[in-house]
C-alpha cells in the first residue's frame, strides 16, 4: 500500500499544469520542499516484502510509465494553446521533475523487461519523451556491466561534483550505446532529431518548453546515477558485490521511487522487478534520502565533507 504514494507525483502535475498560473508550481514546493521532509521524518527501514502477488505493483509501475508522455504531451498542448509566460517555467520545472523522477524510473524498470514487449515500448516512450532513446542501450549493456569501474561512465569517483559528473557523463553515455549497439542507437537519436524538428517547424514555444523540461527530467536521472555509486570502486578484474553501490533505507524513498533506493540487489538480480529486492548489510548506506540528498549534492563542498567518512568506512569493508 504505500508505495501507491508514489502515485500523486505525476497525478499532482498533471492536475497542476491545467490549473496554470501559479499552481503549476504546487509540484515544486511538494516534490523539493516537503518530500525531503518527509524523507526525514519517514525514517529507515530494512524490511522487504518479498510479496509474490506481481498485478498491484505491476499497476504502479505502468501507471508511472503511461503518464511519463502523457503529461509531457498535455504539457506541451497547453503551451501551444496558452503560449510561454512566466508561469510556463514553473510547468517546465515541474514536469521535468516528475518524468524525471517518476517517468524515468519506471522507464528504467519496464526497459530491463523483454524487448519489444508492450512494457519494453512504454519504456521507449517514456525515454522519447525526455530525449534519452539510448538509456535503456547504454544502462543495460554497458552501466551493468562496469558499474562502479572507471571505465563507467555513469559511475563518479570520490571528488567529483554534480555538474563535472553531469556534463561528463552524457557524452561519454552516448558514445557507449554506439558502441554497444550502433545501429539501434543511430536510430533512435535519428527519431530524437526528427521530433525536435517537428516540434520546432510546429512552435518555437513548443519545442523550448519540449527541451527544457528533457533537460531538467535528464538532471535528475544523472543526479540519481551520482549518487548510487559515488565514491565506490570496483577493481578491473574484482567481482561484483553489494559493497560496490550505495544502499537507501529511507521509507519515503523506497515508497515513491519504486524501490530505486535498493540499488545493489537491482545491480546483483537484474531480471528482479523493483519490489522483489532485497537489502544486503554488506552495502554502504547513504546518510539520507535520494530527496534529502539532491540538495546537498547541489552543494559539492557539503556533499563531500559528508560523505567523506562513508566512502571511507565503504572502502574498508
Amino acid at each position: 500500500m504505500p508505495h501507491l504514494i508514489g502515485l500523486a507525483t505525476p497525478i499532482l502535475v498533471f492536475v497542476s499544469i491545467f490549473m496554470g498560473e501559479l499552481w503549476q508550481g504546487l509540484p515544486l514546493l511538494i516534490i523539493l520542499g516537503l518530500y525531503p521532509l518527509l524523507d526525514l521524518l519517514a525514517g529507515q527501514s530494512g524490511e522487504v516484502n518479498g510479496i509474490e502477488e506481481d498485478k498491484m505493483f505491476n499497476f504502479i509501475i505502468h501507471f508511472h510509465g503511461f503518464f511519463m508522455p502523457a503529461v509531457v504531451i498535455a504539457f506541451l498542448f497547453l503551451v501551444y494553446t496558452r503560449g510561454f509566460d512566466e508561469y510556463t517555467w514553473l510547468g517546465i520545472l515541474s514536469v521535468g521533475l516528475t518524468t524525471g523522477a517518476s517517468g524515468i524510473v519506471a522507464a528504467h524498470e519496464l526497459g530491463h523487461r523483454k524487448p519489444k514487449s508492450f512494457s519494453w515500448w512504454l519504456a521507449r516512450a517514456g525515454l522519447l519523451s525526455v530525449l534519452y532513446l539510448h538509456f535503456t542501450t547504454e544502462h543495460n549493456y554497458t552501466h551493468h556491466k562496469h558499474w562502479a569501474r572507471p571505465i563507467d561512465p555513469t559511475s563518479s569517483p570520490k571528488g567529483r561534483g554534480i555538474y563535472v559528473h553531469f556534463l561528463r557523463t552524457i557524452p561519454l553515455q552516448v558514445k557507449g550505446a554506439l558502441k554497444a549497439r550502433p545501429q539501434d542507437t543511430k536510430i533512435s537519436l535519428a527519431i530524437e532529431l526528427g521530433l525536435l524538428v517537428g516540434l520546432f517547424l510546429v512552435s518555437s514555444s513548443v519545442f523550448a518548453a519540449f527541451v527544457l523540461q528533457a533537460f531538467v527530467a535528464v538532471f535528475l536521472l544523472e543526479y540519481v546515477n551520482y549518487l548510487q555509486h559515488h565514491g565506490l570502486v570496483r577493481g578491473e578484474d574484482e567481482r561484483m558485490g553489494p559493497q560496490h553501490a550505495w544502499e537507501s533505507r529511507h521509507r519515503w524513498s523506497r515508497w515513491t521511487l519504486m524501490e530505486l533506493p535498493l540499488h545493489p540487489a537491482h545491480h546483483l538480480t537484474s531480471s528482479l522487478p523493483a519490489w522483489k529486492l532485497s537489502t544486503y548489510d554488506e552495502s554502504p548506506r547513504l546518510p539520507f534520502g535520494y530527496y534529502t540528498s539532491f540538495w546537498l549534492a547541489l552543494i559539492p563542498p557539503i556533499w563531500h565533507a559528508m560523505m567523506k567518512n562513508h566512502i571511507q568506512s565503504a572502502s574498508n569493508k
